[in-house]
C-alpha cells in the first residue's frame, strides 16, 4: 500500500478523533446547562465522528499498518455558545479532506469507505446533526 495514502488516513483518523473530542466537549457543556435537546445533537455528531475513527483505524490494520496513538490528542477549546459558527467550518474541512483523498484514487475497498464517510460529513455540514452512520 502507498505510503502516501497510509500518512492521509492517518491524517484523517487524527481529524475524527480531534471531531469526536470538540463535540464530546459541546455535549458536555451543553448537558451541563441542562439543555438535553443540544446535549442529544451533540452526542449524535460525536458518535458519529467515533464511528468514522474507528472505521478509519481498522482499515488502517487491515492494510498491515500500526495505527498511531491518538490517546495524547487534546481537544480543541469548545464553546456551546455560537458553536455552530465554529463547527460548520470544520466539518466543511473535512468535506474537503474526504474529496482529495477520493481524487487521489485509493484502492477500492478504501475508495467505498471514504466514500461513506464523505456522505455523512456531507450530511454534518449541511445540517450540524448526527446519527448518519449505521452501527
Amino acid at each position: 500500500m502507498p505510503a502516501e495514502l497510509i500518512a492521509a488516513l492517518e491524517g484523517a483518523r487524527a481529524a475524527e478523533k480531534a471531531q469526536a473530542l470538540f463535540y464530546r466537549a459541546l455535549a458536555a457543556q451543553a448537558e451541563a446547562r441542562g439543555d438535553g435537546a443540544l446535549s442529544e445533537r451533540l452526542n449524535e455528531l460525536h458518535a458519529d465522528e467515533q464511528h468514522h475513527l474507528s472505521r478509519l483505524t481498522a482499515r488502517l490494520l487491515e492494510l498491515d499498518a500500526a495505527p498511531a496513538d491518538l490517546a495524547r490528542l487534546a481537544a480543541d477549546p469548545a464553546d456551546v455558545d455560537g458553536w455552530e459558527a465554529v463547527a460548520r467550518p470544520r466539518e466543511q474541512a473535512e468535506v474537503r479532506r474526504y474529496e482529495a483523498l477520493l481524487a487521489g484514487e485509493p484502492d477500492p475497498h478504501t475508495a467505498a469507505l471514504l466514500r461513506d464517510i464523505l456522505d455523512t460529513e456531507r450530511h454534518h455540514a449541511e445540517e450540524l446533526g448526527g446519527k448518519w452512520t449505521v452501527a
